[in-house]
């Protein structure tokens, strides 16, 4: 079932409700706005990445989040803590590692984020022990949903809840967003798919929960997308080889705006990302002028408030409190997003499309005649 909103220009009364209240200005782009955005857009992996882009604790807070990680609360400062501990451990005994002392245990561990921005041999090995924490970290959530007595339905009630008050918070901060939907894949349309794809895998399906947002113009996607990032959707948590952009040109947009063209030296680097580079998953059962900005991510979602529990309970310490939920986001302007309604871009042609490949991978082999075979209906 879908459910659209349809949005007119901010409205003030609304805007003055909603909180921190932080207009988007391009002016206000960071290196590390650019860098996540990117790993949006390309879908590569951070495990790829040989530095971060932070500048300050102010980013790094804001990092956290969005991860939601609460930089003023203790438990979830210990948890940090923790997950150093367990990385730095996981380094030296499985893989050999001698893990500098500073790194290991000098600094706090959301100050890792800095080193890891920083010049330097410490940068290398501040990398090595986050990007295992992030691994930690997510089999953690992935285990966590496993000892919790809460339904997908209410997971997925969190996620829908969470990415609307995110959305009023874009608006709120001046972006153009004429439309939004949100939807949840029905049962027949989840078997429609997995019989359609090529792995038939139910964890392989990742738009079970599917966000789509549609801006004024398209010199509002970027603004959006910054949005995105820092509020909603954590650049490392993309799924790797799932993003899809032919939509937005990014050098072009950088290079056209002299005050985002002074960060292209240091995304360069970037680039030589093997990762970064592959060719993005297309959809076959799209039309030949379908274009979208798409991505899909394993959304952090805290859990520990909505079971009404202190995150010093003996479960949250050992696992955390946040779950992860695979989501799918996708982002066009008013423009393109009339062009993919028309003809065989539209998703009558992409649905009858899909269920021609179901029909002739369940025939496969068969030997009956064709006129014995039920028509597929036609759309003409």
């Amino acid at each position: 079932m879908e459910r659209t909103e349809s949005m007119g220009p901010p409205d003030p009364a609304a805007e003055a409700a909603v909180a921190p209240v932080r207009r988007a200005r391009i002016e206000d782009f960071t290196v590390a706005d650019l860098a996540g955005i990117r790993n949006l857009l390309r879908g590569g992996s951070v495990i790829d990445w040989h530095h971060l882009y932070f500048t300050d604790r102010e980013e790094v807070d804001r990092f956290l989040r969005v991860n939601e990680l609460d930089p003023r609360s203790e438990a979830d400062m210990a948890r940090l803590e923790d997950l150093r501990e367990q990385a730095v451990e996981y380094c030296e005994r499985h893989l050999g590692f001698n893990i500098p002392t500073e790194v290991a245990e000098g600094v706090p561990a959301r100050d890792l984020v800095l080193v890891a921005s920083q010049k330097g041999k410490r940068r290398a090995y501040a990398c090595i022990v986050l990007k295992v924490m992030h691994v930690l970290h997510h089999l953690a959530g992935r285990e966590l949903l496993t000892k919790l007595t809460v339904s997908a339905d209410q997971i997925f009630h969190l996620v829908e809840e969470k990415v609307l008050r995110t959305v009023e918070e874009i608006k709120a901060a001046g972006c153009s967003i004429a439309e939004f939907h949100w939807s949840r894949k029905d049962a027949d349309s989840l078997i429609t798919k997995l019989l359609a794809k090529r792995e038939t895998i139910a964890a392989d399906v990742y738009d079970k929960l599917r966000f789509r947002m549609i801006t004024q113009s398209a010199d509002q996607l970027l603004l959006v997308l910054r949005e995105v990032t820092q509020r909603l959707v954590p650049f490392n948590y993309v799924i790797p080889g799932q993003s899809v952009n032919d939509v937005l040109d990014l050098r072009a947009t950088l290079e056209a705006a002299p005050l985002l063209a002074r960060f292209l030296p240091e995304l360069q680097d970037l680039a030589a990302v093997a990762a970064d580079k592959k060719a993005p998953v297309q959809n076959e059962f799209s039309g030949p002028g379908y274009r979208v900005i798409n991505f899909v991510a394993d959304l952090p979602v805290r859990i520990d408030k909505f079971l009404c529990r202190s995150p010093d309970d003996p479960l949250f310490i050992e696992n955390g409190a946040v779950v992860f939920v695979l989501t799918e986001f996708q982002i066009v302007d008013v423009r393109t997003a009339t062009s993919n309604e028309a003809g065989e871009n539209s998703h009558e042609r992409y649905k009858q499309r899909q269920m021609n490949r179901v029909r002739a991978r369940l025939m496969h082999g068969m030997k009956e005649r064709e006129e014995e075979v039920p028509a597929a209906p036609s759309l003409a």
